[in-house]
């Protein structure tokens, strides 16, 4: 059992976004979801990339915001644009540098390792001109940031 297992609180829709994120990320499962009353789902439980998550139907009380986010390497464009593009369906939204909000409106960071690289590469003005192309960008296209890093 994992020490520390992040714990969503959905309005309504824990299920519809349990299944949401299992058709994204390749490498999961259900685990189970727990009834409420009166045929009501009152939570969930599910696994992405060996992380377990759980959801509970807590009600319209509490909204996701930015100051939580989930990190999700991505080794390639191609896995970048995946990614983004899954995610930000179905009414998601994109913001700056890499972030995006889903439908449910949970943050998400996808990021290639290449930009940690670059970014802590030894020559500071290469570095900075990676963060600058960086903070152009909506969803990181690692040949932009090598093109910079040039």
């Amino acid at each position: 059992m994992q020490k520390i297992t992040p714990f969503l609180w959905f309005d309504g829709n824990a299920e519809e976004a349990m299944n949401f994120y299992l058709s994204v990320f390749k490498n999961s499962k259900k685990i189970s979801v727990m009834p409420g009353p009166g045929g009501t789902v009152m939570g969930v439980a599910f696994e992405i990339e060996g992380t377990e998550f759980k959801g509970l139907n807590g009600g319209p009380m509490f909204k996701f915001n930015e100051s939580v986010s989930f990190f999700v390497n991505a080794e390639t464009q191609e896995e970048i644009d995946y990614y983004w593009e899954r995610l930000t369906s179905n009414g998601g939204s994109e913001s700056m540098c890499g972030w995006l909000k889903d439908q449910f409106g949970l943050s998400w960071q996808i990021v290639p390792p290449a930009l940690g690289q670059l970014l802590s590469h030894p020559d500071r003005e290469k570095a900075g001109r990676v963060m600058q192309a960086m903070l152009q960008m909506k969803k990181i296209v690692i040949a932009d940031l090598e093109k910079a890093a040039q």
